[in-house]
């Protein structure tokens, strides 16, 4: 018999396969990211069909066959009801998962990548905190724990620490005053006192308190703005999950119909 593997997971995505089954993409603590048959899971009657839906953080019993790990037993531990219940959540929930993704590998262990992805989802799910500012907040740290930490604590050029007119260049990763970034500075990202301020709460706050701050108006759009930047920069690709949520998120101008929105 093939030795069993007990782990705790998170369904980064499902994919549909034969009459009943299903592929699933599983991120574990120990094992990093997995890939997992999960047979007969879009039965009804399936004992795994809660713990195969996209996001369903649960208790795994795995076998390895062929290179694959076939699930064989699961409990689940969460799944995130409130954000399920709403497509606009659901659609920024699955973009994290995408990310996570992205920068996991297998057989790589991952507990912190695991760990922000959990608590960010729960976020979601038990506070009210603004989404843009948990997806701001989601990103940046992220990347940082994938090993592209920005510079935020100087300018880089003149080592001030409060920069004046700051501006966040997301290639780079670091932050320049105006002054210093010269003509250049036009292709940046403007930030502000608060902004910047945010930023390098994220990514020096312990995780229990990374959200344990409030932006509001034009700093929670530049917080926002640059931390995304910065993670289509340094990932260098597009994510269908997060043009999905912005065409949901975007609120409908005055006037303008269902049919208008962009």
């Amino acid at each position: 018999m093939p030795e069993k593997i007990v782990t705790k997971g998170i369904v980064l995505r499902e994919t549909q396969t034969k009459e009943t089954d299903k592929i699933l993409t599983v991120l574990t603590a120990e094992h990093g990211r997995l890939g997992v048959i999960a047979r007969g899971a879009r039965r009804k009657s399936s004992r795994i069909a809660a713990a195969s839906e996209l996001l369903a953080f649960s208790e795994l019993v795995l076998f390895e066959r062929r290179g694959w790990y076939l699930l064989d037993e699961a409990s689940t531990i969460a799944l995130w009801e409130n954000v399920r219940r709403d497509v606009t959540l659901l659609s920024l929930a699955s973009y994290f998962a995408e990310m996570c993704e992205a920068v996991t590998v297998e057989d790589l262990p991952a507990p912190e990548t695991l760990s922000l992805l959990l608590n960010m989802l729960y976020a979601l799910d038990a506070t009210d905190k603004p989404h843009a500012l948990v997806k701001a907040a989601f990103e940046l740290k992220l990347l940082s724990l994938s090993g592209y930490e920005p510079l935020v604590g100087a300018c880089a050029v003149c080592g001030a620490e409060a920069p004046a007119e700051p501006l966040f260049d997301a290639e780079q990763g670091v932050v320049l005053c105006r002054a210093c970034a010269g003509a250049e500075g036009r292709r940046m990202l403007p930030l502000d006192p608060g902004a910047l301020a945010a930023m390098r709460h994220v990514l020096g706050a312990e995780k229990r308190r990374m959200l344990s701050f409030s932006l509001r108006g034009e700093t929670q759009t530049r917080f926002a703005r640059a931390c995304e930047g910065f993670a289509r920069c340094q990932l260098d690709r597009e994510f269908r999950t997060l043009d999905f949520y912005k065409r949901l998120a975007i609120p409908l101008e005055p006037g303008k119909t269902e049919n208008k929105q962009q």
